[in-house]
Parts: C-alpha cells; sequence; structure tokens
C-alpha cells in the first residue's frame, strides 16, 4: 500500500496556461504552481501597494502588452471558451499583469474539490484575469468585474485564489466552481488590512469571513448554503465556516507544499511573531497561520525581492542542505517532484525560488502618482534566486525585442528568457559558488535601479502635468533601454560564469568537494567490493 510521506511536495496548479497567458495576461507559461505576497500600502515603506507573482511550470515567457482600443457596439470578446461575452466600448491598456489604472493582478490554483469542477463553465480564471484588467479601474471593479461574468457565463477552472491590487488597497479573491452544470461559481473575497501584508501559494487561505461588508468582506450568495447542501459543512457542528477548509480541505502534501511557503513568508516578515513549522509539517493541533500579519518593519521594494527568495534557509526544511542537495547545496530538484520506492510514493518540497519559475513579478500601484508613472512592474523571467527584475511603467508602448523572444526548447541568444535561463542552469553545477557571482551582479543593477528610480519618477510626473505623450515617450525609453541593457549584462554574467567555472575548476584551480559531502561518499563506499572504508 502506498502512502504519502509529509517531506514532500506534489505539483497540484494547472497545466493551462500556455495559450491563455500568451493572449489574456501577455505572459506565456504552462502554469504548474504559483507563489503570491500581497502588501497593502500601509505596510509597505513608501505607501506602495505591492503584488508579487511566479509562475512556476513548463515553458517560456514572453512579455506584452494590449494597447488601449475602442469596440464598436454588438461586437464580441476574441478568444474566450464563451464566444458570447459582449464587448465593452472601451478597454484599458495593459502591460504584462497591471494595466493603465495601476490595477495588478496576480493568481494561485489551489484545485480544491475535483468534482466542482464545472467543463460547462464559458470562462476559465485566466480569461477572468484580462476582462479585469481591460475593464476595471480598482481592486474592487476587478473583483466586481470578475464575479458578474462567472455569474453570467459561468466559471470553467479548478480552485483559484486571486491577488487584486490598486493604489489604495489589496484583496484576496478566492474562487471555486459549482460541479458540471451548475450555475456562475462560489467565492469570496477579502481586504487585506492596511498595515498587513498575505500570502497564498496553491491553497485557499481565507478561512472564517469576517462579518459581511463592502469595505472589508465580500461573497457570493451560496457560497455558504452550497456546502451546507453538499455536506461539505454542517453548521450545528460547532465548527466555523472556515471557507479554505471547506472547499479546499488539507492534506498533509497541500500543507507542506503550500502553507511551507506562505509560512517562510510570514516568518521572515515577522520573525517577532515566532511562527512555528508545526501546521505546515503536518503536527496534530498546531496552530493555522493567519491570513494576513503585520510585518515587524514596513517592506520596501528590495525587502519584497529578498522575500521572493527563498529556499527554507537556516530552517528544519532547508533546501541547500542535506544529501539531496548535493556537494554544492543545490535547492533544486528535479521533476516529476512525486516519485516511489519500494512501493512508497514521496515527493520533494517546493521552495519560493524554484529553477521551475518562468518568470515572475513584483508590482507597484502608488496613489500620489499619477497613473503613467505609479503603475510598475519588476519584472524577470527564470527563477527568482536567479532574477533580476527590471522596471516597466504601466504607460509604455514598446516592449524590448529580448523580451517578447522565447521558443520552447530552441536556444536564442537574443532571448532575455533563454539567456537568463543559461545562466540559472550552468550555475546549478556548482551552486554554492556560481550564486555569489550571480547574487553580486543581481543587486548592482536591482541596487542601481532603485537608486534612479525617484529621479525618473520626478522627471516623469513633471512631464505628465506639462506634456503626458513626451512623459510616456521617456518612460517607453527608460523601461526599454535598460531592459535591453540588462540582458547584455546578463548574456555577459553567463560567459563569466562559463569561462570562471570551466570543467569543474574554479579559475583553473581544483577546488575539491566540501568535507561534509566527501564523508557521506565515505560512508557510502564502506564495505564496496570488499573493501574497508578509506
Amino acid at each position: 500500500m502506498r502512502s504519502w510521506r509529509p517531506t514532500a511536495m506534489a505539483p497540484v496548479c494547472t497545466a493551462l496556461l500556455a495559450a491563455a497567458l500568451q493572449a489574456a495576461t501577455g505572459l506565456e507559461a504552462e502554469s504548474d504552481a504559483c507563489t503570491s505576497l500581497l502588501v497593502s500600502p500601509g505596510a509597505s515603506t513608501d505607501g506602495s501597494t505591492m503584488i508579487t507573482y511566479t509562475c512556476d511550470g513548463v515553458g517560456v515567457s514572453r512579455l506584452r502588452r494590449t494597447p488601449a482600443a475602442d469596440h464598436e457596439p454588438g461586437t464580441f470578446v476574441e478568444g474566450m471558451s464563451d464566444g458570447t461575452i459582449p464587448q465593452v466600448p472601451h478597454t484599458f491598456a495593459v502591460v504584462g499583469l497591471v494595466n493603465q489604472h495601476q490595477l495588478a493582478i496576480g493568481e494561485t490554483t489551489f484545485g480544491g474539490r475535483p468534482e466542482l469542477v464545472n467543463p460547462q463553465g464559458g470562462l476559465h480564471y485566466w480569461h477572468l484575469m484580462q476582462l479585469a484588467l481591460q475593464r476595471a479601474r480598482t481592486a474592487r471593479e476587478a473583483i466586481a468585474v470578475m464575479t458578474g461574468l462567472v455569474a453570467e457565463h459561468g466559471y470553467r477552472s479548478s480552485g483559484e485564489s486571486f491577488s487584486i491590487g490598486d493604489p489604495q488597497e489589496a484583496w484576496i479573491l478566492e474562487m471555486i466552481g459549482p460541479g458540471p452544470g451548475g450555475e456562475g461559481a462560489h467565492w469570496v473575497a477579502v481586504r487585506v488590512p492596511d498595515g498587513h501584508v498575505s500570502a497564498h501559494a496553491n491553497r485557499a487561505r481565507i478561512g472564517e469571513l469576517p462579518p459581511e461588508h463592502p469595505d472589508r468582506c465580500l461573497r457570493s450568495e451560496k457560497a455558504i448554503s452550497f456546502a451546507v447542501e453538499k455536506g461539505y459543512w454542517d453548521p450545528d457542528s460547532g465548527e466555523p465556516f472556515r471557507f479554505c477548509e471547506v472547499y479546499c480541505p488539507p492534506t498533509p502534501v497541500s500543507l507542506r507544499i503550500s502553507e511551507a511557503r506562505v509560512w517562510s513568508l510570514f516568518r521572515r516578515a515577522a520573525p517577532s511573531l515566532g511562527l512555528s513549522a508545526d501546521y505546515c509539517l503536518g503536527v496534530s493541533g498546531a496552530e493555522r497561520y493567519p491570513l494576513t500579519i503585520a510585518p515587524d518593519r514596513k517592506l520596501s521594494v528590495a525587502d519584497v525581492f529578498a522575500l521572493m527568495r527563498d529556499h527554507y534557509e537556516g530552517t528544519e526544511i532547508d533546501m541547500t542542505r542535506g544529501l539531496a542537495a548535493g556537494p554544492f547545496g543545490s535547492p533544486h530538484r528535479v521533476r516529476p517532484l512525486t516519485w516511489e520506492v519500494d512501493g512508497e510514493e514521496h515527493c520533494w518540497n517546493r521552495p519560493i525560488s524554484t529553477h521551475h519559475t518562468i518568470y515572475s513579478f513584483v508590482s507597484q500601484s502608488r496613489a500620489w502618482l499619477p497613473d503613467p508613472v505609479g503603475g510598475l512592474m519588476w519584472y524577470s523571467p527564470e527563477d527568482t534566486d536567479f532574477a533580476c527584475y527590471t522596471p516597466f511603467y504601466c504607460c509604455i508602448d514598446a516592449l524590448p525585442r529580448s523580451y517578447t523572444l522565447a521558443e520552447r526548447g530552441v536556444f536564442d541568444r537574443d532571448s532575455a528568457w533563454w539567456t537568463f535561463s543559461f545562466v540559472a542552469n550552468y550555475s546549478n553545477l556548482m551552486y554554492s559558488r556560481m550564486i555569489e557571482d550571480v547574487r553580486a551582479v543581481q543587486s548592482e543593477i536591482e541596487g542601481n535601479y532603485l537608486a534612479l528610480q525617484p529621479a525618473v519618477e520626478e522627471t516623469a510626473a513633471a512631464l505628465v502635468e506639462r506634456d503626458p505623450e513626451l512623459a510616456v515617450r521617456y518612460l517607453t525609453d527608460y523601461s526599454v533601454s535598460h531592459a535591453e541593457l540588462l540582458v547584455s549584462r546578463w548574456r555577459d554574467l553567463g560567459e563569466h560564469l562559463l569561462g570562471k567555472y570551466n570543467d569543474g575548476y574554479v579559475e583553473g584551480r581544483g577546488v575539491g568537494y566540501p568535507q561534509d559531502w566527501l564523508r557521506r561518499v565515505l560512508e557510502d563506499r564502506a564495505g564496496q567490493d570488499g573493501l574497508p572504508p578509506r
């Protein structure tokens, strides 16, 4: 009989994003797992709302933008599963996953109860993201657009958590279907209290609902009654209604791979809370992690970059340590992430930083700046550990060519995605050494961007007042030219690594293996061919 060991991870997120993200959100990938952090304005050093997103799976990243457009009456939205969605008179411009009004949306798939997927539903979750970005100005408008569309046209995906941010606030919207042939979707939405952060990572996280109020919590009409009808929750049980447990019952594996990422974000943002790993490790009776927390100190953009780079270092599930990490402390585990030994099924831990990440971003939405300047997507291809975030302002009317090029399985030196992928893949040969070279360049470039940001935005904001078209040209030139310079610098980094670490040497010197790993080798060799341990 096969059993799950609570040391591991199973892929839990849908793998249907390839065409969808290309057409809908402006990014191409097949999503297999994702991580999202939400930072309310009061929890950031400068008052930004920040949303993070990693898209993890098999695929490539091609950045796209959708210009604003006017539409004739009687026309319908193209590229949807349901071809009967009327087009609105005007749609907003979108760069990646941020629109011209500073609205940003991310997601993670929690799956939930498989019997609630509705194959007859008209809209997948990525359609909802696309339509919300094109039609909404604020997070609350986005929630209204998304829930209104599924009420009318049906919801086709499995359970989904959305991060939605605007210059004033951040919300989590969680949605699941009604089952085959059902109507609409069941959903709840909760605002992240100002001064707090939240996170989700492929598991529903909204538990007990605060009193329904348009400023704090919204829900579909039958979110609770449907659960009672299906036998998912008994109002006489004495247990409170918890959306996340009713519609996405926890398992040892889901706690390990999903709640562990939330725990690691929270433990680093607020060490003073002393959050234990017990809950994500499946310890009976362990306390659940809260939906939101107040960080120990307000978070800067650089802090958020750092939070998204994590392999549980320094904890009991540190992926850079142990036999599986090899001689050079690699946190990477090749797929499949589930495997079987002697009839028992196992899986690996799932960190925030993973070499299966196709792209990630950190958005900023800022109320004190005009929309063309305030809306910003810091974007990078590849693993967050090897990412170097470059700024794309929400008003830009062109993209760097290298960020629009990528074909799966075909290396392209001109492609940003392949340039970053080469550095990440080659560095895994001697991770503990090479990552230091990568981090030095990463830190220098991101530090320069952040140092330049106030001057660039002061100039751009003044231009918006005086000459809006020139402001767009200025921010487009800045975003595009610096992104292309970054790719050139990253290409140089890859060549530097290839020369410095050629054939297992470091600058022509044999450095050998770490002593701890060599001891393991000797232990493993004991008794081989009748020879004693050496």
